[in-house]
């Protein structure tokens, strides 16, 4: 047993060695950032780094501002609809493209064609789109529609659902890539079995197909959420936060505290109540990838 140790220590010594840079720039560069800004959130940073504590004023500040209750608000509304429709969709698309359609190639090529272009040209195409002078609203009233009235980046009541609806465009193709991918892993068995048995295609689904594609919805699960969390570049393409800052989220109120108000340590809190939402996320995830295959 003694002899066996050293040569499992030794072995595939190349592929160690290797991972050493990714490991070290891991540990220093993500590792070190996480605790360097936890621990100057709870400083009065501002223009620069300065280790005067304060406690937790800069959380008890950020939690009385209406700038990050709204911001919070909306990240609520845009992760709870992102993530169902995200997922409704994706699976519906793929489904669809399963039953082994023409021109298959085609349609998945333009599905994923959104999920290519940066969030900044989704921003800006959307905000053109829903632009109520040369948009959707105006082509509909040109047709006859003359009281016809879509402007949600304009309404302060609607305004995440507009940056929803760009989110939603650029997001589904890749779930539904995903989601594809877990339908051709299916045995055709399996389909043959339910056909013979004379169970209806969507029970099929429901019950049979979904349940063994859990290890494809938990990855797009988590995939969906981290990009929830930080959502930024939409905001700031088609709205800047506005009308007011009806459309603010987290990621925009920390740029805009270390950035423009020159306020690192209430930057840092925000950022730390951020890595919070994502250590939610990630955990029981892990539980349930790692955790959950140990106890089987």
């Amino acid at each position: 047993m003694s002899n066996g140790r050293p040569n499992q220590i030794f072995r595939n010594l190349n592929a160690k060695v290797a991972a050493i840079p990714m490991i070290a720039t891991a540990s220093v560069v993500f590792v070190g950032g996480t605790v360097w800004t936890v621990y100057y959130s709870f400083t009065s940073s501002k223009l620069l780094p300065k280790a005067k504590f304060v406690g937790l004023d800069q959380y008890e500040r950020l939690w009385s501002t209406n700038r990050w209750l709204v911001s919070i608000e909306n990240l609520f509304i845009y992760g709870v609809f992102s993530l169902i429709f995200s997922l409704v969709i994706g699976f519906l698309l793929a489904a669809l493209l399963d039953q082994k359609i023409r021109f298959e190639n085609t349609f998945r090529t333009i599905f994923l064609y959104p999920f290519a272009l940066s969030f900044i040209v989704t921003g800006l195409v959307w905000q053109w789109i829903l632009n109520p002078d040369f948009g959707v609203q105006q082509v509909v009233r040109d047709l006859g529609w003359t009281s016809f009235t879509f402007d949600p980046l304009y309404n302060a009541e609607i305004v995440i659902y507009g940056v929803l609806i760009a989110g939603l465009w650029q997001g589904t193709g890749l779930i539904m890539c995903l989601m594809l991918a877990g339908l051709r892993g299916i045995d055709e068995d399996i389909w043959k079995a339910a056909r013979v048995d004379g169970i209806p295609m969507w029970k099929t689904y429901l019950f049979i197909i979904i349940p063994m594609m859990r290890p494809v919805f938990i990855t797009t699960l988590v995939i969906i959420a981290s990009g929830i969390v930080r959502v930024y570049d939409l905001i700031v393409a088609q709205t800047s936060g506005g009308p007011g800052i009806a459309s603010e989220v987290p990621a925009k109120y920390v740029y805009d505290a270390m950035f423009l108000k020159q306020n690192l340590g209430q930057g840092f809190a925000g950022s730390t109540m951020m890595l919070l939402s994502v250590l939610i996320v990630l955990i029981p995830w892990a539980y349930l990838e790692f955790g959950g295959k140990k106890h089987g």
